[in-house]
């Protein structure tokens, strides 16, 4: 049979179930460099070769496993880096860095006074995105409504009624998974700002090839070149002082809950559900990372530690 390596045949009919990836490998990764290429087909060749390897085995999906242009395997986030506090004359403020994709986020308010048809008997909060270069267009407005309403969801809107709180999002670099950064820029800003939430919020990117390979934070071409992506947004993990068992029968656990899910693309409802598990996973870690990163910033500011 012949596939994007060339020729392979298949002895006595082994490893049927690999076909797939064979035909596929610069799709499941575009981006990917030749180099990196040609190691793969060695070993899918050894693979073939040797036809002793069960195609469902760990030590197959190490060999079959392919890096990305940027060395991170398929279920592996870019470097994260949080900042809070960068802004001066804003209530609150944070950027958030993750691999070359960047936004600063800052908060205004509360101000006395809310928007026309928003309740008055509540705080309003009021989005503003501003893109890299030009004029805000249709995604932007997406963004803002999405954030809004994920921020809505998170924050204690009744401690600061008849008021407006502003968030705005400034795009430094997009480079994939624009959305989840500004989310949790924002987030961090809120808690730089001091308003009252509910809970934290941490949000992650997964994507889903043509093969349904599925791949975690992908960066802008990798993003551009899936089959469907989807933004997840979690609540924060929660430490709690209460014994185990003290919750209410029937109480939600709030961890193990979901705040927002946008998708782009046509998916599987098992592609989608593979994504869900894949990104609560993320997202324990970022929570891990949210939380450290909150205490550093508490202990070398007292006047925000409370």
């Amino acid at each position: 049979m012949r596939g994007a390596f060339g020729t392979i045949e298949r002895k006595e009919g082994k490893l049927p179930q690999i076909e797939a990836l064979i035909f596929s490998p610069a799709i499941l990764f575009p981006g990917c460099d030749r180099n990196r290429l040609t190691a793969t087909k060695k070993a899918i060749h050894r693979v073939i070769k040797l036809g002793t390897i069960d195609p469902k085995s760990t030590q197959f999906a190490k060999i079959m496993e392919v890096d990305r242009a940027d060395g991170r395997t398929a279920n592996h986030r870019r470097p994260v880096v949080c900042t809070r506090g960068v802004l001066h004359r804003a209530h609150g403020s944070a950027s958030w860095a993750q691999g070359d994709t960047k936004v600063l986020a800052a908060v205004y308010g509360p101000k006395a006074g809310t928007k026309k048809n928003e309740n008055p008997e509540k705080a309003c909060i009021e989005v503003i995105w501003k893109p890299k270069t030009g004029q805000s267009g249709k995604p932007e407005r997406e963004y803002e409504m999405v954030l809004k309403k994920t921020l809505q969801s998170i924050c204690l809107l009744n401690v600061h009624p008849n008021t407006t709180t502003s968030v705005i999002i400034q795009v430094v670099n997009d480079d994939g998974a624009l959305l989840p950064c500004a989310i949790n820029a924002a987030c961090s800003a809120l808690v730089d700002a001091g308003f009252p939430l509910k809970h934290l919020s941490v949000a992650i990117c997964c994507c889903v090839a043509e093969s349904g390979h599925i791949i975690r934070d992908p960066k802008k071409l990798e993003e551009q070149n899936m089959k469907a992506f989807i933004y997840l947004v979690f609540p924060n993990s929660i430490i709690s002082v209460l014994r185990e068992g003290s919750l209410k029968p029937g109480a939600e656990v709030t961890e193990h809950g979901i705040i927002t899910s946008v998708t782009h693309g046509v998916m599987a409802v098992d592609d989608y559900f593979s994504c869900l598990k894949m990104g609560r996973a993320a997202a324990a870690e970022l929570s891990d990372f949210l939380r450290n990163s909150l205490k550093s910033k508490a202990g070398n500011d007292p006047s925000k530690a409370g």
